[in-house]
């Protein structure tokens, strides 16, 4: 079985998507389409941005969905057995299960993007990679951390064992980065990112596209996507709306969606967008799978 899975924020770069633009007609139209909707001229940005204007929540996210779903379209007629993606990834996903239509899924990638930037912009908040440490003991400390001092922190990211994102308060995240080295990590390091996704600081921008989504046709899905909140799979619209809302506040469970896939019969997976960062975490989970990439 085949499993096709979408990448999520941090895998833009200058000139994505190009080579589809100016040799694919259906690529090119779509891409079109998506600077209708838009409102802006998004395939410009991707194609001769520079990485700064990339890097921008509101952009990055719509650019990174719009590769993503338009290299899967000029595949061929794909029929996956499963699909999944990483945070943004998952609207990816639920555009290439028919889920979510073309348009729908962008306007809705575009709303998230917004509203995530400005519930960044609310209250000051940081994220933290942490590296080497079991899972239960950076759960632990998070806990503890929350407890003692009543600072939000809290794991955001569950990529690959030993790879732990976590989320927070500025100063939560300082004083977590210290303790997860106390308690064994190899590194624990602030990331680059403009606030605390994946944890309640996302309450604005979850309540925003609760309204969205709930006002969205979800079709019944071609196959199952793992969903991020839960690592299980689902083909109930009510539900996906469900998971999909709630994956703003909750962690991404990617190594759980993985080995969920892999136990229900996946051997293969591909990664279709730009970059190569889910084929890196999959190698990490489990080496017995075969994974490619279609960028």
């Amino acid at each position: 079985m085949t499993a096709y899975i979408f990448p999520g924020q941090g895998s833009q770069f200058s000139g994505m998507g190009n080579d589809l633009y100016e040799t694919n007609e259906t690529a090119k139209a779509l891409f079109e389409q998506a600077n209708e909707i838009a409102g802006f001229r998004i395939s410009d940005t991707m194609f001769s941005g520079t990485d700064e204007e990339l890097k921008q929540t509101k952009v990055t996210q719509p650019a990174i969905f719009l590769h993503s779903i338009i290299r899967y379209k000029t595949l061929g007629d794909i029929i996956p057995d499963m699909v999944a993606g990483h945070s943004l990834g998952e609207f990816t996903a639920l555009a290439a299960n028919n889920t979510l239509s073309f348009e729908d899924a962008l306007k809705l990638v575009i709303l998230r993007a917004s509203a995530m930037q400005k519930a960044c912009e609310i209250q000051a908040s940081a994220m933290a990679a942490v590296l080497a440490l079991e899972d239960a003991k950076v759960e632990e400390v998070c806990e503890a951390i929350s407890k003692e001092t009543g600072e939000i922190v809290v794991p955001a990211n569950y990529n690959c064992p030993g790879q732990l994102v976590i989320s927070g308060s500025v100063n939560g995240i300082e004083i977590a980065c210290v303790r997860m080295k106390e308690a064994g990590a190899k590194r624990a390091l602030r990331l680059p990112v403009s606030g605390a996704f994946h944890s309640p600081f996302m309450e604005p921008a979850k309540e925003e596209l609760a309204s969205a989504i709930e006002n969205t046709r979800f079709n019944t899905p071609s196959c199952p996507v793992y969903q991020n909140v839960s690592g299980l799979p689902v083909t109930d619209p009510a539900v996906i709306k469900k998971n999909l809302i709630d994956q703003l506040t909750g962690a991404v469970r990617w190594t759980q969606s993985v080995q969920k896939m892999i136990a229900d019969g996946a051997t293969a997976f591909v990664e279709v967008g730009p970059g190569k960062v889910l084929q890196g975490l999959i190698s990490k989970i489990d080496k017995s799978v075969s994974i490619r990439g279609e960028g």
